[in-house]
């Protein structure tokens, strides 16, 4: 067992430079509060998601966002992979690449998109992080990086969809405390939530030009009561008393692979 004392080490990779702040960052926050250290990874630069601009400078420009919403939540490091946006692939080259930044992190806890989801640069990077979920404890794949002497834990992001089988939580947080904090790493990637999702998502919403009023604006876009079965978790892990004051959870699935802790670890692992 790890000892109790020793902060955990964990990643969370996404496709996209905002994907990880969306599902995970009021988590992420308070891993980093308690002391853990969290890494963010997005496998592709963000080169194509936007409606002006493209290319290196669309990359650069998401690349420094990524870094404010870092800085703003607290982790201790994140990083964009050179994948464009879009063209992702589940190639051998990018497994390995996973692979070396997952030993190199040491990582006790992963987390990601699951496989069934809209965007194709979601299904693949689930592909690639499954994929290493045995081989990061093999010698001889990728032998000039150390392997880990122990599987992670890997976790899977919510998310809505449906078929073949609908997301199912294993273990929930409530985020009311640091709602303001995931707001404030989302209002850093400003490019996505104030020029590109308006734009492709959300009819050519006008964004008030106000900081404090955008902030405003942004969360009633991507606040979004838990889920019944959301709910249901609240209440088993908070209480029913408490579970109905929450307004703000993030929730996450146990994947098939990797090392499958006990209800009870898990719920040790996440912070509450």
């Amino acid at each position: 067992m790890r000892e109790a004392e020793s902060p955990l080490r964990v990643i969370a990779i996404g496709a996209h430079p905002d994907d990880c702040e969306f599902y995970f960052g009021g988590t992420a926050a308070k891993l980093a509060a308690q002391g853990h250290q969290v890494k963010f990874v997005s496998v592709t630069n963000g080169d194509a998601g936007h409606h002006r601009l493209a290319g290196l400078e669309l990359a650069a420009r998401r690349k420094s966002e990524t870094e404010e919403a870092a800085r703003r939540l607290g982790i201790a490091a994140w990083e964009v992979l050179d994948h464009h946006d879009g063209l992702l692939v589940a190639d051998l080259a990018t497994r390995l690449q996973i692979i070396r930044c997952l030993r190199q992190w040491q990582a006790d806890i992963v987390l990601t998109h699951r496989f069934n989801d809209y965007h194709p640069d979601h299904r693949y990077t689930s592909q690639l992080v499954q994929d290493s979920a045995y081989l990061v404890l093999v010698p001889n794949i990728c032998p000039e990086v150390p392997v880990l002497r122990r599987n992670p834990v890997y976790l899977y992001f919510e998310d809505d969809f449906q078929k073949p089988a609908p997301f199912t939580p294993d273990v929930v947080v409530a985020i009311d405390d640091v709602w303001s904090r995931k707001i404030d790493a989302l209002d850093a990637h400003a490019s996505q939530f104030y020029e590109w999702l308006p734009w492709v998502d959300w009819n050519g919403e006008t964004v008030p030009s106000a900081p404090e009023e955008r902030k405003a604006w942004l969360q009633t876009k991507v606040c979004r009561p838990p889920s019944p079965a959301v709910r249901r978790k609240l209440v088993e892990r908070y209480g029913a008393e408490c579970a109905e004051r929450i307004r703000y959870a993030e929730a996450f699935e146990l994947c098939e692979y990797g090392r499958r802790p006990t209800a009870a670890e898990l719920d040790q692992l996440l912070p509450r």
